[in-house]
């Protein structure tokens, strides 16, 4: 993503935003410098320019629901430069004619031409947006998480598309649960309690009445 974002040049931190936000399109050209706010480090969505042929279409995204995404802190200094010098209601990123930015041509645009120096697999900008979903799940996000960043109208949806990556993430999960139990057993040890590990303080149980039952 670094090789790909620096060879983008002035798009550079566009592709970022598309890389670790998650948004479409449409919603990264549509957005304005009061739709962030660098203090709470989030930016809010509530546009989509829909490109249809030569022409733009403004409206709401998808599912009609504006909802607010995280900005990592790497990328602030990105969007503070996008911002200098424009007021409140400018985009961020424009076309020539000051309007909304178009999609790039597939085969001789910028972003194609910045795929092809840095070296990686043909890509589009949409899949910058299973990069960043990919990138949640990796750094812990829940399907909670990633569903309210992508704007899916639900996790089920979320896990459909994305089913894989949470798969991918199980043995971690296993790893953390076998973690715990050691803390667990430890400090059980340490303090010169006989009892076993959380699940057993959960039922209010013993190990013996476990065994029992």
């Amino acid at each position: 993503m670094a090789a790909l974002a620096a060879a983008s040049g002035e798009y550079e931190g566009l592709v970022l935003t598309l890389s670790y936000c998650g948004l479409r399109w449409g919603e990264v050209v549509g957005l304005r410098v009061r739709d962030l706010d660098m203090l709470r480090r989030r930016a809010t969505i509530s546009e989509n320019a829909v490109q249809s042929g030569k022409q733009i279409y403004i409206g709401a995204p998808k599912a009609h629901k504006q909802r607010t995404v995280p900005l990592p802190e790497f990328l602030l200094r990105y969007l503070a430069r996008q911002c200098e010098g424009k007021s409140r209601d400018d985009l961020l990123w424009s076309g020539d004619d000051g309007g909304h930015l178009k999609r790039p041509h597939p085969t001789s645009g910028w972003f194609a031409k910045a795929a092809a120096e840095s070296g990686i697999p043909r890509a589009t900008p949409h899949d910058l947006r299973h990069t960043a979903a990919s990138l949640a799940v990796s750094a812990g996000a829940n399907v909670k998480a990633v569903q309210k960043m992508l704007g899916h109208a639900s996790a089920a949806m979320t896990l459909d598309i994305y089913a894989d990556l949470f798969d991918d993430d199980l043995e971690a999960v296993a790893t953390a649960l076998d973690q715990a139990r050691s803390r667990d057993c430890v400090q059980n040890v340490s303090t010169g309690r006989s009892h076993g590990g959380p699940a057993d303080r959960l039922t209010g149980r013993s190990p013996m009445n476990l065994t029992h039952n």
